[in-house]
């Protein structure tokens, strides 16, 4: 740390330190000031009870009363200084932020996608501003993309059409059938079966082959894709 700042702190740490000394000063000074309002009030009181005190007799109710409004001063500079003292400032709890860590979920999925990319060059594709290139060339490498892509997943999955007719033929819809393979849309009224075009056949799998990864002990995720230097 820099000495100006270091000095800078000091004497900031040394005025705090002489202002409380100063403040202490005066707390024990008003403290003293009250006792003895108190003893003189107290005096004042017995003197007024002795019989030499006729000569002072007609003086000590103003005594008092001095005495008095005296005491109540010292009080009220007394509750004045406590209101006045700052209160010493709580932190807030700051929530405890914890590094995400991931599962074995999270591990597989990145491994599939780290294969889609090493086969098909996915990420590569959707990454890339295709703006850049006429449609010759975005179709050149579609055709890459679809060719490796379409291998890792006959490798790993078994892939199957929902319904087997083709599109654009009229089909029906089972009663009792499963929502996650149907689609309905335009104008549904009443209960199933219902009739209607195919506009898409929909996939499913029943067959799944991806690696069993396990997360890394540091709960780091792999990587898709591996920087590639190559060297001279």
């Amino acid at each position: 740390m820099p000495a100006a700042s270091t000095s800078s702190r000091m004497s900031y740490s040394r005025a705090l330190g002489a202002r409380g000394s100063v403040a202490g000063s005066a707390t024990s000074a008003m403290k003293v000031t009250a006792i003895i309002v108190v003893l003189l009030l107290a005096a004042v009181n017995v003197a007024a009870l002795l019989p030499a005190a006729d000569i002072v007799q007609p003086y000590l109710p103003e005594v008092s009363l001095a005495l008095a409004v005296l005491a109540l001063a010292v009080l009220l500079l007394q509750l004045r200084d406590r209101a006045a003292a700052p209160s010493p400032a709580v932190e807030p709890a700051r929530p405890s932020l914890q590094p995400t860590r991931a599962t074995q979920a999270d591990a597989e999925i990145v491994a599939f996608l780290a294969m889609l990319q090493e086969k098909g060059r996915l990420v590569d594709f959707l990454m890339d501003d295709i703006n850049a290139y006429n449609d010759s060339q975005v179709g050149a490498a579609a055709r890459v993309v679809h060719a490796g892509c379409s291998g890792v997943l006959k490798e790993h999955f078994r892939i199957q059409s929902v319904r087997t007719e083709q599109e654009g033929t009229t089909i029906t819809v089972p009663t009792g059938y499963s929502a996650s393979e149907y689609r309905l849309v335009g104008r549904i009224a009443g209960q199933a079966p219902f009739s209607g075009v195919l506009v898409h056949r929909g996939w499913r799998t029943n067959v799944v082959q991806l690696p069993k990864l396990l997360a890394a002990a540091d709960g780091e995720l792999p990587t898709i894709a591996p920087a590639e230097v190559e060297l001279k």
